[in-house]
């Protein structure tokens, strides 16, 4: 295996850790700030009010986009091992 190519699996592997944990950590950025806004609006500092939407957020978003963040990684990985059979003598 050549520079170029470990060079190119890490990149492949940022790349899909991005596309795989983005959509949970953007919706739950949005709910963070509408319920910050939310709080500071209405003066309610209620701590579970800023963590049980979140998590309520990121398991829909894990319900919904579950099956193709696990293809994505399912296809991910076989891509490495394919390459990874190459380099084994």
């Amino acid at each position: 295996m050549t520079l170029g190519e470990a060079i190119s699996i890490i990149k492949q592997s940022l790349i899909t850790v991005i596309m795989v944990g983005g959509p949970a950590l953007i919706a739950s950025l949005v709910v963070g700030i509408l319920i910050s806004l939310f709080q500071a609006l209405t003066q309610i500092h209620e701590a579970t009010l800023a963590f049980v939407p979140k998590i309520l957020v990121v398991f829909l978003i894990l319900i919904i986009l579950g099956g193709w963040m696990l293809n994505t990684l399912v296809d991910f990985s076989r891509e490495v091992f394919t390459k990874m059979s190459g380099v084994l003598p």
